[in-house]
Order: structure tokens, then C-alpha cells, then sequence
């Protein structure tokens, strides 16, 4: 199943549960606007190329709508809706004042030069500049992009409307972004993880853990874990996976990664097959890679008692059921992986106030409103007699339609 009939599904479920209106559930489903634009760029070469570019933002109701931009040769339509839809949810269940949106360009960072991506980015900015703006819609890094790509951003549209650093999220410090924001998704998986250990009386230091993907995300929840004593006992990438039962040392191996550009051959863990990482022993699993990894042809074979969803849509409905089934515990990807866009709350709103806040105060911030979501969760599952991603859904689902009624939707 793909990312948008799950997504879909999953809100269904949760209007069902909260007994919405026909009408305003429909309503709740459909973008506000998709656009999709042409860039076209001379190569360094003197060659002209073609990139497809889509920006999809999918509701206002609570405010300007947010989310990422990403390249990549797989970004289409449908990927972006349901992500951007993803992030409504998201934004309502961290209770931050913000709606849902998600962009990309369907193209391979790695084959572009640094000069090519700067003009792709401009051009793409060119095209959607009066589509975005401080109160209408903030775009963030995602895969394929960051704070470089932010700036660029940020200049071209400055040139249409002013200086406005507001208007993206994740941008370099100097430019006004935020202390703590690169490390804030992962820091955010493991302020999240811990609310549901504690839920169940244990904590990081006593347990193990498998992270599969080591990019931004993986690399610093897996850092912090090992801050914390816990027991890091496997690690994948797309470039191969290592093993150490009695744990492995982070920093070393990020050490590692740095100077080699791998995880293999790395002297303190044995190298295993990345396809087993999800189904290699521990107690908390942590997909921080791509969507749909965990299905049904690998879900029976998961040995984690937790998974925690650092990444988009990592486990299929048909693997959820399974999972659920053998008392898989899943914390849900629109509120685990929710610090990302938290800090990116914090960046816009100093950016507005024109103060720039400490980092303890950020992370402190961030464990709160992370907490804070949780226990909101928890309540959600009681009253409703769900699992977790249902009472992120529903939390999430009714925080949007609560604000959209209130605003005076009619049917």
C-alpha cells in the first residue's frame, strides 16, 4: 500500500472513532492547493535540463501550513499529498500553529553539481515564490536537501518581497536559524521514547536498540542513546550495516563515517546484511530510513518489543496488524518524529520576535511540548480504547476539524 492510501486510511479510521460529518471529512481530505511547476536549468555543461517541481499544501485550517522540501528521483504527486497531508496531522498533534505542507523536484542530488542545485532551487523558488510566504506557508529541509538549500530559498524569494527569514525553517545560524534544530528530529525520537518507556517502566539505559538508517535522524538518536547508557546493537545505511551485541560506540563509528563515507569495515562492530537489521534482535527497533520498510513478508519476523517511527510511513497497514498481533508496541511516525517541525516552530517564531533563544531553552522546550503530546495521546487510547497511532490520528485529526468549524466551514 502505498504512502497516500495508507495515510488515507489511517484518517479514515480516525473520523470513523471521532464520528465526523461526512461532508467535513471530505473536506478535511482534499488540498487547499497543488501546484506543480517546470524548471528548467542550464547544466554546467551549457546543456539545458528539465526538472518537474510539485508543492502540495493541504490545509490552513490552524494556521500557516509547513513542511519540507525534498529531492529526489521518486518524489511524484502522490508521495508529496500524502506527506503533506501528514504533516496536518503532525503539527495538531504536536499543538504547534501550523497546517500541512510538502514540496519536492523529482531529481538526483548526487548527479547535480553544487552550482545546479543552487540554480534548480532559485528557479523552483521563482516559480512558487508568491505561493509562499511567513504566514501562508514555510518550507523546511528534507531528503536530498538542507540549511544550504534553505538559504538559497530564502535570498530568492527576499528578492521578490523583502528579507523575510521567516519565511523557511532550518536555514543556517547565521541567517537566523535555530540552535539545536539539526539535531531536533532525532532529539525529538528520543523525548518521545522516552514518555512511552516510562509509560511502561523502563528507560534507555536498560535496554537495546537497532536504528536503521544513520542520516541526520538516525545518526543523532542513536548518539543520544548512547549518551543515555543505552546499548546501540545494530546500525544500517544504504551503504551497509555492522553489528556488536555488547554495543556499539557511536561516536566512533559516526567517527568513522565521517573519514570513510561508510559503515562497513568499521573496526569496532562485525558487518551484517542490512536486510536483517529489522528483524535482528533488540527491544526497540528505530526505522529512520524510507517509508514502507517494515511489510508484511518481514513484519512476523520483528524481534523489537517497541518500534519507534523516526521515519515517514515505515510500517504498512498489513504489517501493523501483524505487529499489533504479537504485542508489538508502535509509536506512530506523526507524533515520533515530530521535533523536527517542533524546532522549526521555535526557528519561525524567534525569527518573528527577532530574539534568538538559547539551546538548553530550545531541547527543554522541545521535551515539553514532546511529553506533553504524549500524555495527550495516552488520554486519546483510553477514551477511545485504541492503539497509538490511532490516538495520534485522532488526536491530530480533531485539533484540524475542531479549527475548521470554528473558522465557519459550511457544508
Amino acid at each position: 500500500m502505498n504512502a497516500l492510501a495508507a495515510t488515507n486510511r489511517n484518517f479514515r479510521q480516525a473520523a470513523r472513532i471521532l464520528g465526523l460529518d461526512s461532508k467535513i471529512e471530505r473536506s478535511l481530505l482534499i488540498p487547499f492547493r497543488e501546484i506543480k511547476v517546470e524548471c528548467t536549468i542550464p547544466r554546467d555543461d551549457g546543456t539545458l535540463a528539465s526538472y518537474v517541481g510539485f508543492r502540495v499544501q493541504h490545509d490552513n485550517a490552524r494556521g500557516p501550513m509547513k513542511g519540507g522540501i525534498r529531492y529526489h528521483p521518486e518524489v511524484d504527486p502522490d508521495e508529496v499529498n500524502a506527506l503533506a497531508q501528514l504533516m496536518t496531522w503532525k503539527t495538531a498533534v504536536a499543538d504547534i500553529p501550523y497546517g500541512g505542507a510538502k514540496g519536492g523536484i523529482g531529481c538526483t542530488p548526487k548527479d547535480l553539481s553544487k552550482s545546479e542545485l543552487e540554480r534548480l532551487t532559485r528557479v523552483f523558488t521563482q516559480k512558487i515564490h508568491d505561493l509562499i510566504g511567513v504566514n501562508t506557508d514555510v518550507p523546511a529541509p528534507d531528503m536530498g536537501t538542507n540549511a544550504q538549500t534553505m538559504a538559497w530559498i530564502l535570498d530568492e524569494y527576499s528578492k521578490f518581497h523583502g528579507y523575510s527569514p521567516a519565511v523557511v525553517t532550518g536555514k543556517p545560524v547565521d541567517l537566523g536559524g535555530s540552535l539545536g534544530r539539526e539535531a531536533a528530529t532525532g532529539r525529538g525520537v528520543v523525548y518521545a521514547m522516552e514518555a512511552l518507556l516510562a509509560e511502561h517502566g523502563k528507560s534507555i539505559r536498560d535496554l537495546t536498540f537497532a536504528v536503521q538508517g544513520f542520516g541526520n535522524v538516525g545518526s543523532w538518536a542513536a548518539r543520544l542513546i548512547h549518551e543515555k547508557g543505552g546499548k546501540v546493537v545494530a546500525v544500517s545505511d544504504i551503504t551497509g550495516a555492522v553489528k556488536n551485541r555488547d554495543g556499539i560506540d557511536i561516536l566512533a563509528l559516526l567517527g568513522h563515517k565521517e573519514a570513510t563515507g561508510q559503515l562497513t569495515d568499521f573496526n569496532g562492530a562485525d558487518a551484517m546484511d542490512a536486510d536483517e537489521l529489522l528483524t535482528h534482535e533488540c527491544d526497540v527497533l528505530i526505522p529512520c530510513a524510507l517509508g514502507g520498510v517494515l511489510n508484511r513478508e518481514n513484519a512476523g519476523d520483528v524481534q523489537a518489543k517497541f518500534i519507534i517511527e523516526a521515519a515517514n510511513h515505515p510500517t504498512d497497514p498489513e504489517a501493523d496488524e501483524i505487529l499489533s498481533k504479537k504485542g508489538v508496541i508502535i509509536l506512530p511516525d506523526i507524533y515520533a518524529n515530530a521535533g523536527g517541525v517542533t524546532v522549526s516552530y521555535f526557528e519561525w517564531v524567534q525569527n518573528i520576535q527577532g530574539f534568538m533563544w538559547e539551546e538548553e531553552k530550545v531541547n527543554d522546550e522541545l521535551r515539553r511540548y514532546m511529553t506533553k503530546a504524549f500524555h495527550n495521546i495516552k488520554g486519546l487510547c483510553m477514551s477511545h480504547d485504541c492503539n497509538l497511532r490511532m490516538g495520534a490520528f485522532t488526536l491530530g485529526v480533531n485539533r484540524v476539524a475542531r479549527a475548521t468549524l470554528l473558522r465557519g466551514w459550511e457544508a
